[in-house]
């Protein structure tokens, strides 16, 4: 990410995506009014104009926009200005029908929704590009610009493709990644496997639908190259910006989301200038603000640990899940409040008027359908005055001394077909690690595997690993060798970066530091459980996955007390060099989860921010010369914390404790 191109917006920013071309024009002159009211500082727009910014093709009607823009300039509202590249015109697949995406089973999709797109088309690159640059050279010195906004979701519905344009681009990516050196492709996808070997780059296809279980190495790798292949389009068109407006910072939203893992943001990050997040709550979610943590602490730690941005997330429901939950008095602002704790700059809403019209007409708005006269535009009115309030937070960051190990490869390798089990799922394993730290008001940072700082942190999590390359398995190595304590879930270190297995036991590459070793692998079925003895709670139990190891240097913490494994090691603890390893070879039920992680945090050092009663969210910004202490109340109870300094929100004077309002929040300034 750049230091030098940064948004110059003082303050939170607050807005949303802003779609006026839906709109007759004398309905702009009320947005801009009631805007000034709650206190918006920017828009996004643009974002799905292709068709009216050219309506055939190298045809160009800006007319609209540049009244939009004067306007935004005119009532001081900057302005994000997107490519409009998610969403190509009729004319465009009309005239190029074989960019239309195709699935695995070889139907091509139509065009008629949005990123109806083949990202290997030639003609769509082309026509993207040349869209953003005639957009870049018009805008590029406009007042009311201050960022650019790249595309929109890459990946959010068509993260692949299987035409033959993509089979062509996948060679060509394999080529590459292969040093040109077919046999080594042959080597690490293991094709002799079923008699899989290729003899020539032609004969590779992507993983179409075949009768049988793919090879598990060629999906990995197509997955890292569509991931890289969108990476690509973005860069080009980011490119083209920066030739036009050098200083103009330019972003793209990420989706770091339970739903979404199509991309590995990790080699996003560093091409961007801002980061930014899209981030919805599951209505079927018990606890949607722990995922709103984990997200927001995953987007800090890829924006290296600097301040990102919120750009889209409903005031209410949305309209793409089987059940569209509305949200609950006051659980919009205390969203808001908690992406601001994690490190958000930046709150905005998808999107700024509700739209009458189109697949998105049931999705909340920061002005609903009922206009000013409902409850959701009161609470944006509010929250626009929160942030306000809260306006010198901006640029603060955060310090923390536990990191969890996030991999999205290793993420794809687990999820592949053919599994011990299909139940078990990267991003629960990683939630359930995170949840009681969270709860706890333990700060977390994510880091790769291979991160070279891992010394800055006292204690490393790796709930799910199963993919690690001996890279960063000798990184973790070497972190417990010079005294840190790391804790490992079950089936980490069981393949390499070609996902080979490990041989000579488990776990894998972290069996010489852990202090164990397994021979066989025992998943649960769903819904049977096992009981856990030893240093854990009175009648713990745990589910989904059992490992018959013995004990090589490591102690027995906890073991089985039934089931198929009853007296072998669950949970080991291993003095290594000098550090710490820990190895979780099931999954506790919560409490005892959280019980575990307790003793592990205190063992390594590490005390939570601050005390605090059940249901209280508690976090730390840290900025030049005072802390920010931000109380989210989740439990609807209250409470009085201990504090001193002023409370932002209400601007009143702490001397000792501060009172959390039932179901409200409380921002602390801390001096130095």
């Amino acid at each position: 990410m750049s230091t030098e191109r940064a948004l110059r917006l003082p303050g939170i920013a607050y807005g949303g995506d802003y779609n006026p071309e839906q709109w007759p024009e004398e309905v702009w002159a009320e947005d801009m009014h009631l805007m000034g009211e709650a206190g918006v500082t920017m828009v996004s727009v643009g974002i799905f104009s292709w068709a009216l910014l050219e309506p055939a093709e190298g045809v160009y009607d800006f007319s609209r926009m540049d009244s939009v823009l004067d306007l935004l300039q005119q009532n001081g509202i900057a302005a994000d200005l997107a490519t409009p590249t998610a969403a190509p015109p009729a004319w465009f697949f009309k005239a190029h029908p074989e960019a239309l995406p195709v699935d695995a089973d070889g139907r091509t999709l139509s065009y008629g929704s949005r990123q109806t797109f083949c990202p290997s088309s030639p003609a769509y690159r082309k026509a993207s590009l040349r869209i953003a640059n005639v957009l870049a050279e018009r805008y590029a010195d406009h007042p009311a610009v201050a960022m650019w906004h790249v595309h929109n979701e890459y990946g959010c519905h068509n993260a692949t493709c299987y035409c033959d344009a993509s089979a062509k681009a996948f060679r060509r990516w394999l080529r590459t990644r292969y040093a040109d050196d077919l046999a080594a492709l042959n080597h690490a996808w293991g094709t002799t496997f079923w008699s899989q070997r290729y003899y020539a780059w032609d004969e590779i296809l992507p993983p179409r639908t075949t009768a049988a279980p793919p090879n598990p190495t060629h999906r990995l790798d197509w997955r890292r190259f569509c991931s890289d292949e969108l990476l690509s389009l973005c860069t080009a068109e980011r490119e083209v910006l920066r030739r036009a407006a050098p200083d103009t910072p330019a972003t793209t939203n990420f989706m770091v989301l339970p739903t979404f893992d199509a991309l590995d943001y990790w080699r996003w990050a560093p091409e961007l200038d801002i980061l930014s997040n899209d981030h919805y709550l599951m209505s079927d979610d018990p606890e949607p603000e722990v995922d709103i943590a984990l997200s927001g602490d995953l987007m800090r730690s890829l924006a290296g640990g600097r301040p990102w941005l919120l750009m889209e997330h409903s005031t209410g429901a949305v309209n793409w899940q089987p059940v569209n939950r509305a949200k609950l008095p006051g659980e919009m602002r205390r969203n808001a409040l908690a992406h601001v704790a994690h490190g958000a700059d930046g709150i905005l809403f998808f999107q700024w008027r509700a739209a009458k019209a189109g697949a998105e007409q049931w999705h909340s708005a920061m002005l609903p359908h009922a206009g000013t006269d409902s409850t959701i535009w009161r609470d944006v009115v509010l929250l626009g005055a929160d942030l306000r309030s809260i306006a010198q937070v901006r640029g603060s960051t955060s310090s923390a001394q536990v990191a969890i190990i996030w991999d999205w490869e290793a993420r794809w390798a687990l999820e592949l077909p053919s599994q011990p089990s299909s139940s078990v799922r990267y991003q629960d394993l990683v939630r359930d690690w995170y949840r009681p730290l969270w709860r706890a008001g333990i700060a977390v940072d994510f880091v790769r595997p291979d991160d070279p700082g891992l010394d800055r942190y006292k204690l490393l999590l790796a709930p799910s690993l199963y993919l690690v390359d001996d890279t960063s398995a000798d990184n973790l190595t070497g972190f417990v060798e010079r005294g840190g304590t790391l804790a490992v879930g079950f089936h980490s270190g069981a393949v390499d970066e070609n996902c080979h297995v490990r041989l000579g036991g488990y776990p894998g590459a972290f069996r010489e530091i852990l202090g164990v070793h397994g021979d066989e692998l025992f998943p649960l079925l769903p819904g049977q459980t096992v009981g856990l003895t030893g240093e854990v709670p009175r009648d713990a139990r745990a589910d989904l996955w059992t490992e018959r190891i013995r004990l090589t240097g490591a102690e027995a913490v906890a073991t089985y007390s039934d089931g198929p494994l009853a007296g072998v090691p669950a949970v080991t603890r291993h003095t290594y060099s000098a550090g710490t390893a820990w190895y979780v070879a099931t999954r506790p039920e919560p409490a005892t989860l959280a019980a575990l992680m307790e003793r592990i945090c205190q063992e390594a050092g590490v005390r939570p921010e601050c005390e605090t009663p059940a249901g209280i969210e508690v976090v730390r910004r840290r900025g030049t010369d005072a802390d920010y202490l931000f109380l989210i109340d989740h439990a609807g109870q209250g409470a009085e914390i201990p504090a001193h300094g002023v409370e932002l929100l209400t601007g009143k004077a702490v001397c000792g404790s501060v009172t959390v309002p039932a179901g409200g929040a409380a921002v602390v300034r801390e001096p130095h």
